[in-house]
C-alpha cells in the first residue's frame, strides 16, 4: 500500500509552493491598496509559517505581529510567538486581552456553566473541553474535565446549553484578537492575515468572525503536515517547527485532536486527501492500517463537521442580490 503521507502529500514542490503564496500575497495587497499585512502571532506552527511567507512576499518592514495572550493562555505560546517575531525581525506588540474579556462577562459565562456540569468546581481550576463519540461511529458529544489544585481531575458530560456557553464564551476570545489585529490593519492600511491551514478550513475548526475573518488565507490550501514541512525549509526555529498543535484556549493542556478532530494531524492529513481524492473506506483503512468500518466512521465524521460548519464559510446573506463582488484572481 502506497505511503500517501510520504509519497504523495509530503511530495511537494516546496520552492514552488512559497514562491506561489508570496507572488499571491503581493497581488493580493496590490489589489487590495494595502501596504503590508498584520499577523496574530501565536506560538503555533500556522502563525510561525504564514508570518514567514509574509516576511517572504513583503519584507519585514510590511509585516506587524500582535500577540494576544489572555488568562487562560500558555505562557509558552506567548514566549514562543516572541521568539517567531523576533527570528524575522519584525515589529510586533504584545497586547493581553484578559481584562477585556473578563470586564464582556467571558471568564464568568464559562465558569457558571462549567459548574452547571460541576457544582464544585471554582474560578480558576484548570479545566478543558474533550469530544468523543464520532470516529467510533457514535454521536459527537463533549465532556469537561476540570482539575483540582492536588491535581485530582474530574470529567463530566455536558448539557447541550452547558456545552454551548462554554464554547460561546471562548469564541469570545477569537473575536477579540480579531478586533484587535483590525485595529492595527486599519492603523496601519494594512491587510490583516488568516492562519488557517487545510485540515481547520475544510472541517470548519474556526469562529466565525473571529479567527475564521482575514483578508487573506495563505496556507488554507496545505495539509498540516505541509505547514511543518515548509516550516523546517524556511529555516524557523528548531522549538517552533516541534510544537505539537494545542487550542491554546483552556487553561489544562489540550491537543486539537482531542477537542476536534477524529484523528491526530497526520492521520488526519490522509483521511481529509482520501476524501478530496475520491478514495474509498476500504483505501483510507489500507493506508491508515485500520478496519474498514474505522475507516467509515471516519468519513462520515469529516461528512458531518463539514455539514454542520457549512455556514461558517457563508458570506452574510441578503434577501435579494444587491451587488456582484468578484472575487480578485492572484495569478499575478
Amino acid at each position: 500500500m502506497k505511503d500517501i503521507l510520504n509519497d504523495v502529500i509530503l511530495a511537494f514542490d516546496k520552492d514552488a509552493a512559497v514562491e506561489k503564496i508570496a507572488s499571491s500575497l503581493r497581488v493580493f495587497a496590490r489589489k487590495a491598496r494595502k501596504r503590508g499585512v498584520v499577523v496574530a502571532l501565536s506560538g503555533g506552527i500556522d502563525s510561525s509559517v504564514t508570518s514567514a511567507l509574509c516576511v517572504r512576499a513583503f519584507g519585514k518592514g510590511k509585516v506587524f505581529g500582535v500577540l494576544l495572550p489572555e488568562y487562560d493562555s500558555s505562557s509558552e505560546s506567548l514566549r514562543l510567538g516572541k521568539i517567531v517575531a523576533e527570528h524575522h525581525g519584525i515589529e510586533y506588540l504584545v497586547q493581553p486581552i484578559g481584562p477585556t474579556l473578563e470586564a464582556i462577562g467571558c471568564y464568568k459565562w464559562r465558569d457558571d456553566a462549567i459548574r452547571a456540569a460541576v457544582p464544585e468546581y471554582q474560578s480558576g481550576w484548570r479545566h478543558k473541553l474533550v469530544i468523543s463519540g464520532g470516529s467510533q461511529g457514535l454521536v459527537n458529544h463533549f465532556k469537561i474535565v476540570v482539575e483540582k489544585p492536588d491535581g485530582t481531575q474530574i470529567t463530566e458530560t455536558l448539557g447541550l446549553k452547558e456545552y454551548l456557553t462554554i464554547v460561546s464564551a471562548t469564541s469570545y476570545k477569537q473575536r477579540i484578537r480579531k478586533t484587535v489585529e483590525y485595529f492595527h490593519g486599519d492603523r496601519l492600511n494594512f491587510a490583516v492575515v488568516g492562519t488557517p491551514n487545510r485540515l481547520e478550513y475544510d472541517q470548519g475548526f474556526f469562529v466565525k468572525n473571529g479567527d475564521g475573518s482575514a483578508d487573506v488565507k495563505p496556507i488554507a490550501h496545505l495539509y498540516k503536515t505541509q505547514v511543518y514541512a515548509l516550516a523546517r525549509h524556511l529555516g524557523l526555529p528548531d522549538e517552533v517547527c516541534n510544537t505539537i498543535p494545542t487550542t491554546d484556549t483552556y487553561s489544562l493542556a489540550q491537543g486539537q485532536d482531542e477537542f476536534y478532530f477524529a484523528l491526530p494531524y497526520r492521520q488526519m492529513d490522509v483521511a481529509i486527501w482520501a476524501v478530496v481524492n475520491g478514495k474509498s473506506p476500504a483505501d483510507l483503512a489500507g493506508y491508515l492500517g485500520i478496519d474498514v468500518a474505522r475507516a467509515e466512521h471516519i468519513y462520515a465524521d469529516i461528512r458531518a463537521k463539514r455539514s454542520t460548519t457549512a455556514p461558517l464559510h457563508w458570506k452574510p446573506v441578503t434577501i435579494e442580490p444587491v451587488i456582484d463582488v468578484e472575487l480578485p484572481d492572484l495569478s499575478a
